[in-house]
């Protein structure tokens, strides 16, 4: 099977189909182009995906990534961007491997072609040349044929004529001899030349044309040869990568095996302990005994005034400790009588809350006494204003370990970096000493001050903190909330117990842990150290006057009753939480529901005094 033998007569189509062959290779490299850019997209777009979902550095975003779960998922965000980088080697192997060669194959396909039909045409061209001389000769011997044979025809007629002369008689004859020398003359010009040709036409046809022919179809098979290869190429490069993007996908699949939900939830206790006992039984109170509230029992001063006594406290009014936790104060109760509701354009009921009172304060009036003092009072304002305590005393115990814990490690980890600059300047004087040459000894003993002042620093701050560790880790576990309620007096003859600004924490009544309370400290003190710390406050003065519209019974605590009608001072405006302070004389004062009063403010009067 050969072009040669089977398509002599089909060089046009030929030349065709190779050139289409060109064609598809052109195509196939186009085609695995676009494949590679699409390849590089998508890594490129796997990358940025990975990339978007990484964990921003320094920020709590990579704090929680120390679950399992997260763990798992950061693996796999890894993965997934080795899963890009294979995808781009398959792109660049393409480009290299396929695309490139390929590209300059065409190229030297394009100009054996172009070869191959250059021949052809030569050939082509050849053979007709060699056919026109043959029709050329052909011609010529039948009209020299044609005029020999009218010469002998003339010659014959004049022979015959008896009028003509005999001179005109030869000279017929010598014409029709000279054309019939020159017919056969024309007829071996036309015999060798019919000779040539078909010597031509048979090499033509027989080897120069079958041998172009051959050589166009060994080109068209390599050519289809080499779209195999890349072919089998583009796959063995998808094939080879096959292998890692497994242990990609294996990588994802150990991940995932890899989270441990018993580990997360165990990370999350140790985030989120606080350190705190649970609340313990509420101590049950017996209504069934006839009892006399008025508004002075109602009121702040004397329930204050109660708990101090049973306490032993001096005889002096505890009602000024009520500005310095006025945040908590207790919601306010649906009316007794009637309802605001019902009046025409009355004020709108408030709603009453689920906890009357706030933990700390429920803590401080019916079991132990939590005195604030004035260190812890300052702290509280600085945490409200931004600043962090450097002992970490705005966190609760079990956080505030950790967060102390990590702060000696780090102290510890700077030290020892200190020390081992220490030790190699320590090296290098010994070697400065033994050879003077290499350097000044004298010149290392400032440097050597300076790590040693940093290191005595550093120890001196570690100690501080280590101090403040101990205190936190000797208060865990912390006593028991029913241990200590049953506790109804401060210790006062165990000194050492004593301190002006302990670091223990409440919970809010809900169990979580409050930015504001945690801003003040409770500390066992005598009777008279309170007093002398809070007798220098100034009592509120009036900005105003409000008469009740409706009674209200101050049966909560920091609250004071009012009956319908009657008129008091205004001390402290609302400040949206629903409650205005109020003060009947000097002993009597606390809070109503602003919607059960109606407030008339002095516009002369100056702002009071707050209290954070």
């Amino acid at each position: 099977m050969s072009w040669g033998t089977e398509l002599w007569d089909q060089f046009d189509n030929l030349e065709k189909h190779t050139q289409w062959g060109i064609d598809i290779l052109e195509k196939y490299i186009k085609f695995v182009k676009e494949r590679t850019e699409i390849e590089l997209s998508y890594a490129k777009q796997l990358r940025n995906l990975s990339k978007k979902y990484q964990p921003k550095k320094n920020s709590k975003e990579e704090e929680e990534y120390r679950y399992t779960a997260c763990k798992a998922f950061l693996s796999t965000l890894n993965e997934m961007n080795d899963y890009a980088g294979q995808h781009e080697v398959i792109s660049e192997n393409m480009t290299s491997q396929i695309t490139v060669e390929l590209a300059r194959y065409v190229q030297e396909l394009k100009q054996e072609r172009k070869s191959h039909f250059h021949d052809g045409r030569k050939a082509q061209q050849h053979i007709e040349t060699c056919w026109k001389q043959l029709e050329s000769s052909k011609r010529r011997f039948e009209r020299d044929c044609k005029e020999a044979d009218r010469a002998q025809q003339y010659f014959e007629k004049m022979d015959a004529d008896i009028n003509v002369t005999k001179a005109d008689v030869e000279k017929a004859r010598q014409q029709a001899q000279m054309r019939h020398q020159m017919a056969e003359d024309s007829k071996a010009d036309y015999s060798s030349i019919l000779q040539k040709f078909n010597h031509e036409q048979h090499e033509y046809y027989h080897t120069h044309i079958p041998n172009i022919f051959q050589k166009i179809q060994e080109m068209e098979e390599r050519r289809i040869v080499r779209i195999g290869e890349s072919v089998k190429t583009y796959a063995e490069l998808d094939r080879q990568v096959i292998p890692i993007i497994g242990k990609c996908l294996d990588g994802i699949v150990k991940a995932a095996e890899s989270i441990d939900p018993k580990n997360d939830s165990q990370l999350a206790i140790e985030a989120y302990k606080s350190g705190f006992e649970p609340p313990g039984d509420i101590e049950f109170e017996d209504y069934t005994q006839p009892m006399k509230r008025t508004v002075s029992d109602n009121s702040l001063s004397n329930s204050r005034g109660e708990s101090k006594s049973e306490l032993k406290f001096g005889g002096k009014s505890k009602g000024k400790l009520w500005p310095f936790i006025k945040k908590n104060k207790p919601p306010p109760p649906p009316p007794a009588s009637a309802s605001p509701s019902a009046v025409p354009n009355g004020p709108q009921s408030p709603k009453q809350q689920k906890e009357p009172l706030s933990h700390r304060f429920n803590e401080f009036m019916t079991s132990k006494p939590k005195i604030h003092c004035f260190r812890s009072l300052k702290r509280g304002l600085s945490l409200k204003l931004g600043a962090t305590p450097e002992d970490f005393s705005n966190l609760p115990p079990e956080q505030r370990r950790k967060k102390l814990q990590q702060k000696v490690d780090e102290l510890n980890k700077e030290i020892q970096k200190e020390m081992d600059q220490r030790d190699a300047i320590t090296k290098m004087k010994d070697v400065y000493l033994k050879n003077p040459q290499m350097g000044d000894p004298a010149s290392l003993d400032h440097k050597l001050a300076e790590v040693s002042q940093n290191i005595e620093k550093l120890r001196l701050e570690a100690q501080k903190f280590e101090a403040w560790l101990a205190e936190v880790e000797g208060r865990l576990p912390a006593r028991s909330e029913q241990a200590r309620r049953q506790s109804g007096m401060y210790d006062v003859q165990n000194p050492p117990a004593v301190n002006s600004c302990a670091q223990d924490r409440e919970s809010s009544p809900d169990g979580s842990y409050t930015e504001e309370q945690s801003q003040e400290s409770e500390v066992k003190v005598l009777a008279t150290d309170f007093d002398d710390e809070f007798d220098d406050e100034e009592s509120l003065p009036a900005i105003g006057t409000c008469k009740a519209l409706y009674t209200f019974e101050g049966q909560n605590e920091g609250t004071i009753s009012v009956v319908e009608g009657e008129t008091v001072y205004v001390i402290e405006e609302d400040k949206g939480d629903g409650w205005t302070r109020i003060r009947r004389n000097e002993d009597e004062e606390g809070y109503v529901p602003t919607s059960y009063v109606e407030v008339y403010l002095d516009k002369n009067a100056k702002g009071a005094k707050t209290y954070i």
